[in-house]
C-alpha cells in the first residue's frame, strides 16, 4: 500500500482525496486544511487524521507521496519542502507563480530521483491522447495552423476577492483557465516560445484577466491562435478544444468528441478518407472509481503506477508544467 496525504480540501483536493479513498493500493495517512470547519467535518465523517500544519503532518504520517492543492502561490515552498525530505508529489495546476521556480523544483525532483507529477487532466482525456497519437504519427501531414480554445462560466459577474481574483496569488483567465490549453498545444504540437500580440481582457475582474486571447509561435516554426474567456456564461461547465489544420487534413476536437479529415488515402486503421467522428468513449479506457471523469481517476492511478515503478514517470511531469509556466511568461509579457 502507498501511503499518501493530501495538502488542501478545497475542490480539486476533495475530488483527489475521495478517488484515493477508494484506490486499492493506497492508503490515506493524512489531510492538511487551515480550514478547521472542512477538518472537523473530514476526521468525523471520513476517519482520516486531519492536521492544520503540512509539516507536522508529514512528520507525523510519513508519507510516500503528497498531493498538493492549494493556491499556486504556496506551490513552490510547499513541493520544495517536500521533495527535500525524499517525498514524491503530485501538484495540481499551473505549476508556479513564474518559470524560476518551476525549472528549480524540476531540478530537485530530478537529483533525488522523485516521482512528480501536475494535475493538467487533459492529457489522460481519451479525445486528446487520439490527437496527440494522430499529430504525432503524420497522418495529417505538416502542421500549417491550430487553434485552442477554452470557455466556461467561472466569473459570470462582480463577486467578492478570492485567490482567483489576486494575480498574486495564482489568479486569472490566464494563470488558471488558459493553462490547460497552453499545456495541450506544448505537449500535442510544441512548446509556445514566442507571441506576436496578446490581449488580457478583464470583463468583471477588478485585479485579473477573464479572457485571453493571443497569437502564438511554437518551437517547430508554426503560429496559431488561443482564445480563452472563463466569463462566457453559454458554457454550462468549462469546454477545451483544439483545432489543427495540416497538410493532409484536419482536426477538431474536445473532451467529448473528436473529428478529423483526411485529405488523402493515408489514414489509420478504423478511420477513412474525409470525416470521421470518435467520441471520448469510444477512445477511454474504463476506470475503477469515477468521478467527474475518467480523466481525473487516470492521472492518480498513473501517479501511483509511476511511484510504485510499474510505469514511467513521463506525463505531466515538473518539467513539461515548467515548459508551460514558461509559455504563460511569455504570453503575459507581450499583453
Amino acid at each position: 500500500m502507498l501511503k499518501v496525504a493530501l495538502i488542501g480540501a478545497g475542490k480539486m483536493g476533495i475530488s483527489h482525496l475521495s478517488i484515493l479513498g477508494a484506490h486499492p493500493e493506497v492508503e490515506v495517512v493524512g489531510v492538511c486544511d487551515t480550514s478547521k470547519i472542512v477538518s472537523d467535518v473530514l476526521e468525523k465523517y471520513s476517519g482520516f487524521e486531519c492536521f492544520a500544519d503540512y509539516k507536522k503532518m508529514v512528520d507525523k504520517a510519513k508519507p510516500d507521496a503528497v498531493f498538493v492543492a492549494v493556491p499556486t502561490k504556496f506551490h513552490y515552498q510547499m513541493v520544495k519542502d517536500l521533495l527535500n525530505k525524499g517525498i514524491h508529489v503530485f501538484s495540481e495546476k499551473p505549476f508556479c507563480l513564474n518559470p524560476q521556480e518551476s525549472k528549480e523544483l524540476v531540478e530537485i525532483a530530478k537529483s533525488k530521483r522523485l516521482v512528480n507529477q501536475v494535475g493538467y487532466h487533459n492529457k489522460f482525456v481519451g479525445t486528446f491522447q487520439e490527437v496527440k497519437r494522430l499529430v504525432e504519427a503524420g497522418y495529417i501531414g505538416e502542421i500549417q495552423h491550430f487553434t485552442g480554445e477554452a470557455y466556461g462560466p467561472v466569473v459570470i459577474k462582480k463577486k467578492s476577492d478570492t485567490w482567483r481574483s489576486d494575480p498574486n496569488e495564482g489568479g486569472g483567465c490566464l494563470m488558471d483557465y488558459a493553462s490547460h490549453v497552453i499545456d495541450l498545444i506544448n505537449d500535442i504540437l510544441s512548446p509556445i516560445e514566442s507571441c506576436k500580440g496578446a490581449i488580457l481582457k478583464s470583463i468583471y475582474s477588478k485585479h485579473v484577466d477573464d479572457a485571453v486571447y493571443a497569437l502564438v509561435g511554437i518551437k517547430s516554426g508554426e503560429t496559431g491562435v488561443i482564445s480563452v474567456n472563463w466569463s462566457d456564461e453559454t458554457f454550462r461547465k468549462m469546454s477545451t478544444s483544439l483545432t489543427i489544420i495540416g497538410s493532409k487534413g484536419k482536426i477538431i476536437s474536445d473532451a467529448n468528441e473528436l473529428k478529423v479529415y483526411f485529405k488523402t488515402k493515408e489514414f489509420p486503421e478504423g478511420y477513412s478518407g474525409g470525416w470521421n467522428v470518435k467520441y471520448v468513449t469510444d477512445l477511454t479506457n474504463e476506470v475503477d472509481f469515477y468521478l467527474r471523469g475518467e480523466e481525473y481517476s487516470s492521472q492518480i492511478d498513473y501517479f501511483v503506477k509511476a511511484v510504485q515503478g510499474k510505469v514511467p514517470n513521463n506525463i505531466n511531469t515538473f518539467e513539461s508544467a515548467w515548459k508551460t509556466d514558461v509559455s504563460i511568461s511569455i504570453i503575459k509579457k507581450s499583453s
